[in-house]
């Protein structure tokens, strides 16, 4: 290898700055402004929170955030997206753990599993059921697209019921989609009632309403 190969080889590797990656330092940043976000969003509100609020709250500077996302809308989104996801895993470990059972333990493990995942912390919930309505266009498409991604999972499960003969055959799509509706708001009722209701006694009304939706 001569000079200019080392030259050229050298140049390629990241660069660390205080024995630190460049990508390591810009994913800390990230998060950092995912973290401000969450608190923010979920404290304050949405509209309350500005771009400086959010870049003081993480300590990086408004380059920095514009470096990660193109704005606040981006932000929320990102952050939406987090905590559906962190559903969406908790509910597919729920119905494989219940892969040989009926429809009625199934649903209760995934509601179970969706509700303590919305329990984990009350911001989440805010963000979930409050700040993410209204806020645009961009928004509402990422919310109902995700609608859409339960109404197909519930639909399946009360496909699988009635092959199995647990439930009529036929078009639950309507159905889910309301099911989605009554469950989203019992949790954030629940969510808002600060400690007045039990969540043994939410999952349980859930799973009878979701049975009755889904078995008839």
């Amino acid at each position: 290898m001569n000079s200019s190969e080392a030259v050229n080889t050298d140049a390629a590797r990241p660069r660390a700055y205080g024995g630190r990656r460049a990508s390591d330092r810009k994913a800390e940043r990230r998060e950092r402004l995912m973290q401000a976000g969450l608190e923010l969003f979920g404290t304050a509100g949405y509209p309350s929170s500005s771009i400086e609020k959010l870049c003081a709250r993480a300590g990086v500077s408004t380059r920095n955030f514009y470096e990660e996302f193109t704005g606040r809308e981006a932000l929320l989104i990102a952050l939406y997206g987090r905590i559906l996801e962190e559903a969406a895993v908790a509910i597919g470990v729920a119905l494989t753990d219940t892969a040989q059972e009926s429809m009625r333990p199934r649903v209760e493990r995934a509601i179970r599993a969706y509700v303590r995942t919305m329990a984990e912390d009350p911001r989440w919930a805010r963000l979930a059921y409050v700040e993410v309505i209204g806020v645009s266009q961009a928004v509402e498409q990422f919310r109902m697209g995700w609608r859409n991604n339960y109404v197909d999972l519930l639909v399946g499960e009360a496909e699988r019921a009635a092959a199995r003969g647990e439930a009529p055959p036929r078009d639950y799509r309507l159905s889910s989609l309301g099911l989605i509706g009554a469950i989203n708001e019992m949790v954030h009722q629940w969510t808002i009632a600060d400690g007045g209701i039990d969540q043994e006694e939410l999952v349980a009304e859930i799973v009878r309403v979701a049975m009755a939706v889904l078995s008839n």
